[in-house]
Formats: C-alpha cells, sequence, structure tokens
C-alpha cells in the first residue's frame, strides 16, 4: 500500500518529485503518440437530402407543394426502424460502417423546433471519399426498402404509394483535421498514466524496503534469543 503522505497532495507531490523519472519517460512516450495525432488520417463526409412524396394527383400535380407533416411522421417512423438494433444489424450487413447519421430536417427554430416536412439529411464519414458516398447511397436504398415494406403492411395501394426523391444528391467534402482536440486527449492520457506510473513506483519500492526490513530483522531477533539461552544455560 501507499505510505499515508501518498494520500495527501503534499504527499502526491512528494512522491512526483521522487519518481520524476518515471514521469519523464512517460512525458517522451506520450511526446512520440502526439506525433500521429498531429498527422491524423484524412476524413470525408459525404451527405444527402432526400424527401417523401404523395402521390401525383390532378389537383396537385407537383408533389412538392402537397408535403403534409403526417407525410414527416410516415418518415420518422422509418428512421425509427433504421435506427433500432435490428435496423443497425441490417444497415452492417448492407455494408454500412463507419460514422452516419439520420437527420430529419427541422422546418422550425432551434428553440421551437417543428418537424413538417419529410425531409431527412443522410451523412456518412469516411477515410476515403468513395467510401463515403457508396455508404450515402446504401442508407437511401435501405430506407426506400423500408418505406415499401411499411406501406405494404398497410396495403396502400399502388395509385397512392409514396416515393422518395433526393432534394440534394450525395456530395463529398474533407473534414478539416481537429488537431488541437486529438492532441490535447492524447495529453490527458499520458498525464494520466505518468501520475499512475509514478504512485506504482513508490508502491513496489515501499513493499520491497519492507520486505529487506523484514529479511534483516529476523536473523537479528534469532541470535539475541540465541544468546539470552546460552546465558540461561551458563548460570544454570
Amino acid at each position: 500500500m501507499l505510505t499515508a503522505e501518498g494520500l495527501t497532495p503534499e504527499g502526491l507531490t512528494r512522491v512526483l518529485l521522487r519518481r520524476w523519472y518515471v514521469l519523464l519517460l512517460t512525458a517522451l512516450v506520450t511526446a512520440a503518440a502526439c506525433y500521429p495525432a498531429l498527422r491524423p488520417p484524412p476524413r470525408y463526409q459525404s451527405s444527402a437530402v432526400l424527401v417523401v412524396k404523395p402521390p401525383r394527383t390532378d389537383n396537385q400535380p407537383n408533389q412538392l407543394t402537397n408535403l403534409q407533416p403526417s407525410l414527416a411522421m410516415v418518415s420518422f417512423a422509418v428512421v425509427q426502424r433504421l435506427q433500432s438494433p435490428d435496423g443497425r444489424a441490417e444497415l452492417r450487413a448492407a455494408g454500412v460502417r463507419g460514422d452516419y447519421r439520420l437527420t430529419p430536417r427541422n422546418s422550425g427554430t432551434s428553440a421551437t423546433p417543428y418537424y413538417s416536412i419529410p425531409t431527412l439529411q443522410i451523412e456518412s464519414e469516411q477515410r476515403a471519399p468513395e467510401d463515403a458516398d457508396r455508404v450515402v447511397q446504401t442508407i437511401i436504398k435501405v430506407y426506400e426498402r423500408h418505406l415499401k415494406a411499411l406501406q405494404a403492411e398497410q396495403h396502400v395501394s399502388a395509385s397512392t404509394l409514396l416515393t422518395v426523391d433526393l432534394v440534394n444528391r450525395p456530395g463529398t467534402v474533407a473534414l478539416p483535421p481537429n488537431r488541437t482536440r486529438a492532441v490535447a486527449g492524447v495529453g490527458a492520457l499520458g498525464a494520466l498514466a505518468g501520475v499512475m506510473a509514478a504512485l506504482w513506483a513508490e508502491r513496489y519500492a515501499t513493499a520491497r524496503r519492507r520486505r529487506r526490513a523484514g529479511a534483516t530483522a529476523g536473523p537479528v531477533a534469532g541470535a539475541g534469543a540465541g544468546a539470552r539461552g546460552a546465558a540461561a544455560s551458563a548460570t544454570a
């Protein structure tokens, strides 16, 4: 166990000063680990916006002018399916990897959100631009399949089926690296590891000193007992 001084700020400071070489070694390892953090691999983001459209009618030939809040509820129901454990497993089986997000577009404000337009933004972050675009395309296909399955469950007639269209087609951009956050994270982990290593070294050294002291005290005590026994015999 650590000594009592290790439980106080003053004791912790003395331990760190005694084990400065441990902190120095940890600092060197942390500095080496910061090098790849300063040169992170490139990241690319692809995004697309889709919309759920009602069927075309004589009164509403333009489907985009007949977007109702009820369509937004249908779109959100599909999103919930894709975000469920089974939906995530289906996306993984279809080849969706890495970071991706499904975000219903907000037609209100940040203070009073109001989702009345059935649009959905799909984003994917990957290390290669073609992978990011492929993931977005795959999610769109799975979304369309779930929308059709949802309508098939409700026995919707073919003339009134909802369809999916792309408002913004997938576009890929390179993401700027966040070197400051990466270096800060590595530095924090290095500092924590240094303190823990110094405390462990102090504990190991303390236990070793105690073992040595016990081994030295044992023979001395035995010799003293033998001398006292010999003196008692001579007196008798």
